[in-house]
C-alpha cells in the first residue's frame, strides 16, 4: 500500500516535471469537491465524488500559491512515506510554514490553508491521507475478543480494563489476529459506550463495542468498514433519537458530502440503525425522559426526509416524521430512567432478540 501512494506521488511530481522540460504550463488535475459534484450510488448505496474536476496551474496569479502549497505538502508526504514515519497534520503545517525570500509571503499563513490541500492530494492521487503518513488525533474506543497487531505490538482488546483501546487514524495499518463476535455495535455517546463496557456487554452478547464520542472519526469509519468487509460482521448503530444521531448513523453507513472522495473505503452500506428512535420512546416508556426538540432539530429532520437513503423507506419516513410532529428527542442516556442497567440488560437484548433495525 506505501509502496503504491510513494508511486503515485512520484508520477504526480514526474508528469510535473515533464511538463516544465516541455515547456508547458505545469499542471494538477483535482477533482472538484461541491455539491454540484456529488452524486448517490444507489447500487453501492454511497455519497461519492462525480467526474467533474478543474486544472491547477503553476503559470495562474490565482492558483500560482495553491499550486506550489499542493507541491510542498505532496513532497513532504513522500520524504515521510520515504522515512517511515508518520506525523500529524498539525506538525506538517509548522513545518512547512515559512516566508519565502525576499518577499512578504508565507508558505503557508494558517492552518486552515494546509488542511484543504491535504485533501486536495487525496484526491488528486486517489489515495486516504492516512497513506500519504498524516495523522489526527485518536477519536473513538473499541473494546471486544479481537486481538490486533500495531507496530509491531500484538494488543487485545479484552484485556485492557475500563480503558478500552484508543482508536488511530492509521486503522488501515494494523492487522488482526482473532477476531470472535457475531456483530459491530457501534455507540454514538462516550457514556453509552462506558454504561455498556461496564456491564460487559460486549462480553456477555459476543460483540466488538465501539464508541465514537460523537461523530465518528476516518479512523473510526474505516474500523468499522474493515470489520464489516473482512469479517463479515453485521454493524448495528446505537444513537441518540434526534436529528443528528440520525445523520451519524447516515455518515457511518453511506458517507458524507466533505468526504465523498473516500466513501468507498470507509462507508459501511449494511450498517443498521437499533435504536434510539421516537417509536422507542413509547413502547419503553420514556415519555417522561424526552427533551423538547429546537428549531434546528425539526430543521435538520426535514432535511434528512430528502435524503435519498432515508426517502424512500417508509420505516424512516415514519420516524422522521414522528420527530416533527412530536417536537422531541431523547438521548440513549434516556434509558437510564428505567434502571441504569435497562440499557445493556433490557432494551438492548430485546431489539437484538426481535431484530428490530432500521436499514
Amino acid at each position: 500500500m506505501t509502496k503504491n501512494v510513494k508511486t503515485e506521488l512520484e508520477k504526480l511530481g514526474g508528469k510535473l516535471l515533464t511538463e516544465i522540460d516541455k515547456k508547458e504550463n505545469p499542471n494538477i488535475d483535482i477533482p472538484i469537491r461541491a455539491l454540484s459534484n456529488i452524486v448517490f450510488d444507489k447500487k453501492s448505496g454511497q455519497i461519492l465524488l462525480g467526474n467533474k474536476s478543474a486544472k491547477r496551474y503553476f503559470f495562474n496569479v490565482a492558483h500560482a500559491k495553491k499550486f506550489m502549497q499542493t507541491v510542498m505538502v505532496g513532497a513532504f508526504c513522500k520524504s515521510l512515506i520515504d522515512a517511515g514515519i508518520h506525523t500529524s497534520i498539525r506538525d506538517m503545517y509548522y513545518n512547512l510554514k515559512r516566508t519565502l525570500p525576499d518577499s512578504n509571503e508565507n508558505t503557508f499563513d494558517e492552518q486552515s490553508e494546509s488542511d484543504p490541500v491535504i485533501v486536495d492530494l487525496e484526491v488528486a492521487i486517489d489515495v486516504l491521507r492516512e497513506q500519504l503518513h498524516l495523522t489526527t488525533d485518536r477519536k473513538g474506543i473499541v473494546a471486544g475478543n479481537v486481538v490486533i497487531e500495531d507496530r509491531g505490538d500484538m494488543i487485545n482488546w479484552s484485556k485492557l480494563g475500563s480503558g478500552g483501546w484508543s482508536i488511530p487514524s492509521t486503522v488501515d495499518e494494523i492487522s488482526f489476529n482473532k477476531v470472535d463476535a457475531d456483530f459491530v455495535l457501534v455507540v454514538e455517546k462516550n457514556a453509552g459506550f462506558e454504561r455498556l463496557h461496564e456491564d460487559k456487554f460486549w462480553q456477555k452478547k459476543n460483540c466488538i463495542l465501539i464508541g465514537t464520542g460523537g461523530q465518528p472519526s476516518r479512523g473510526t469509519r474505516l474500523l468499522i468498514q474493515r470489520l464489516n468487509n473482512e469479517y463479515k460482521l453485521p454493524v448495528y448503530v446505537f444513537a441518540d433519537a434526534d436529528a443528528y444521531g440520525v445523520y451519524i448513523y447516515s455518515v457511518i453507513k453511506s458517507g458524507s458530502i466533505s468526504l465523498a472522495h473516500v466513501s468507498d473505503r470507509i462507508a459501511t452500506p449494511q450498517a443498521k440503525f437499533i435504536g434510539l428512535t421516537i417509536s422507542d420512546i413509547y413502547e419503553y416508556d420514556l415519555k417522561k425522559a424526552t427533551i423538547k426538540a429546537k428549531d434546528v432539530d425539526i430543521k435538520r429532520a426535514k432535511e434528512l426526509l430528502q435524503y435519498d437513503w432515508f426517502k424512500k423507506n417508509p420505516r424512516w419516513q415514519k420516524e422522521l416524521n414522528l420527530m416533527i410532529e412530536k417536537g422531541i428527542k431523547a438521548e440513549i442516556e434516556a434509558l437510564s430512567h428505567r434502571g441504569l442497567k435497562f440499557m445493556s440488560e433490557e432494551y438492548l437484548p430485546d431489539k437484538l432478540r426481535k431484530k428490530d433495525f432500521l436499514d
